[in-house]
């Protein structure tokens, strides 16, 4: 059995920029924990301090008839075909909203149709339905909001940006169970718009930090531009390597632009504490082990996250984040916590159970293969993680995978005894929904 938390997602993320604001952005935890906060490497920020772990149209009065029907006509032939298109950009992007936004950008330069390309290019994706969108920056989620916010809505259970506010919780004394039967479980771990120079920078940042991590934590950075063979082989039998993305889903957001430039690995010496450096966020950080101590590895990720978040703030830099969505990663699929909890766990009887899918929604939770989020599950060992990201602090989305896997596991047992599992899966635990702002 193994477990994780990794924020970032679960849906691939499509590139990422400098976060400022306070807190971590990226992370997993796993018995193998990983998370994604902070940075984005994605296509086209201007410099400054900070980093990411994204109108009406007015027509004078003078204007005569032909002329505002001429600029509607245009309009509208820019507008993409979405008629066969399944993702939560095409299901919210309406002619209006089109022509409300078309014509604006953030500071840096950032438009809709460069935000929406992805989910133009990419129609559906077998497994998930992907969010079809990205933030090229912070300001995105101001500027493109009326399409944004009820993305948004959609992909995190009705959480509301304009009168919700995100919890933030790394105190990993409060997780209880967090130790499961590892005859089933493998693993666990909890969880596009820069230029080159600006991509060099997060590096140099990032790694000038990573070396003043001591202890458990102390290890090594690996570039992937001048890694030895002897190197990169190491790394890539112990499962630590991250190959170029290509996935459409991520190529068409630009993550791959200028690759491996800037891009590496940093672990520690006992391979339990990893982070990402540019891959598809500015920084991924990773605790993971084998075996089902999930409540170990949380504490690893939590520690360990506190501590590169204060040796990048000791450099003069901050991870993006605000209240409203928590941590701002360029993917609106991984605002919030950025956190994925994720446990490899083996239930080759309740695989073959057609009423799966429905437990697992029930349970606010998600499968997919060990491979990734474009694999299927072999053997019925899959890799669950949590639904939610944003909405809920990262105690309760860790505690919700704990409890979840638990009862799959109970369930298999039964099946095992030929007894078959009975009744609903428990509900969540009753963790209550962030506050409203302004009392709303």
């Amino acid at each position: 059995m193994a477990s994780s938390f990794s924020q970032d997602p679960d849906h691939p993320p499509e590139d990422r920029s400098p976060v400022r604001g306070g807190g971590l952005s990226d992370g997993w935890v796993s018995a193998a924990p990983g998370a994604c906060r902070g940075w984005s490497s994605g296509p086209q920020e201007l410099p400054r301090k900070g980093i990411c772990i994204m109108t009406q149209m007015h027509l004078s009065l003078t204007s005569n008839e032909p002329t505002s029907i001429a600029v509607k006509a245009v309009v509208h032939a820019e507008y993409p075909d979405l008629r066969k298109h399944n993702n939560c950009m095409a299901s919210h992007l309406t002619p209006a909203i089109y022509a409300k936004l078309v014509d604006k950008a953030t500071p840096n330069g950032y438009t809709l149709d460069l935000a929406i390309q992805t989910g133009v290019d990419n129609p559906g994706h077998p497994f998930i339905k992907t969010v079809g969108m990205v933030a090229g920056d912070e300001e995105s989620y101001e500027v493109f909001a009326d399409l944004l916010d009820p993305i948004i809505k959609e992909r995190h259970n009705g959480y509301n940006p304009n009168t919700m506010k995100h919890p933030t919780d790394l105190d990993s004394s409060k997780i209880h169970s967090g130790n499961f039967d590892p005859r089933y479980v493998l693993s666990s771990r909890p969880p596009p718009a820069c230029t080159r120079a600006e991509r060099r920078e997060v590096e140099r940042v990032v790694v000038d930090a990573l070396a003043g991590l001591k202890d458990d934590l102390a290890g090594k950075y690996y570039s992937l531009t001048v890694m030895t063979d002897a190197e990169q082989q190491q790394l890539i039998d112990d499962h630590f390597l991250f190959d170029k993305p290509v996935s459409p889903l991520l190529t068409c957001s630009g993550m791959a632009r200028d690759w491996p430039d800037a891009r590496g690995i940093w672990h520690n010496n006992e391979k339990t504490f990893l982070v990402w450096v540019n891959e598809e966020d500015h920084t991924r950080v990773i605790s993971m082990e084998k075996g089902g101590n999930m409540k170990r590895v949380f504490e690893r990720f939590c520690n360990g996250l506190k501590e590169v978040e204060r040796l990048i703030q000791e450099r003069g830099w901050e991870f993006m984040w605000n209240e409203k969505l928590g941590y701002i990663l360029t993917c609106p699929s991984n605002l919030g916590t950025g956190l994925r909890a994720g446990v490899h766990v083996k239930l080759p009887l309740m695989s073959r159970d057609p009423r799966l899918s429905k437990i697992l929604d029930n349970l606010r939770l998600q499968k997919r293969g060990t491979g990734g989020v474009d694999t299927a599950a072999v053997g019925g060992t899959y890799d669950i993680s949590n639904l939610d990201r944003l909405g809920l602090s990262e105690v309760p989305l860790v505690q919700t995978v704990i409890d979840g896997v638990n009862y799959l596991i109970e369930c298999e047992k039964r099946l095992e005894k030929g007894q078959g599992h009975q009744g609903a899966p428990p509900h969540p635990t009753n963790y209550s929904r962030p506050s409203q702002i302004n009392g709303k």
